[in-house]
């Protein structure tokens, strides 16, 4: 119970840092701020990894029921979903499908670079 309130209470001051960093730079939402900061704050163990492991890993057990909001959405647009179904999958699958495309061309394109120079400036240097 300890660590549920521990757990709450580094959540809210980082959510409230992301709200309070929204407000000056207002580039990204207050909740992916507070992400940040609270992940940052882990890593330099501003916060005991190990006090809030267990209830973390609970919220995201059970992020299904916290997520209802997005799940209302869908219901409540359900007679759109049922209209343009087919359109809908086909735009998302090919949408992935160039991506996954575009990103594996360049990451094929500009690693090869990268591993084709350190060759030549390892075989140059010798």
């Amino acid at each position: 119970m300890k660590n549920l309130f521990y757990t709450i209470f580094a959540i809210s001051i980082c959510l409230l840092l992301g709200k309070l960093a929204n407000a000056l730079l207002a580039a990204l939402p207050a909740s992916l701020y507070g992400m940040i900061i609270y992940a940052l704050f882990l890593q330099l163990n501003w916060f005991s990894v190990a006090r809030v492991t267990k209830t973390n890993q609970w919220f995201i057990k059970h992020m299904g029921v916290c997520l209802v909001p997005a799940g209302m959405g869908i219901i409540d647009n359900f007679q759109l979903i049922q209209q343009h179904g087919i359109s809908l999958v086909a735009i998302i699958f090919s949408s992935t499908l160039l991506l996954l495309t575009v990103i594996g061309y360049l990451s094929e394109r500009f690693l090869t670079t990268s591993n084709n120079n350190t060759a030549k400036t390892t075989t140059g240097s010798s």
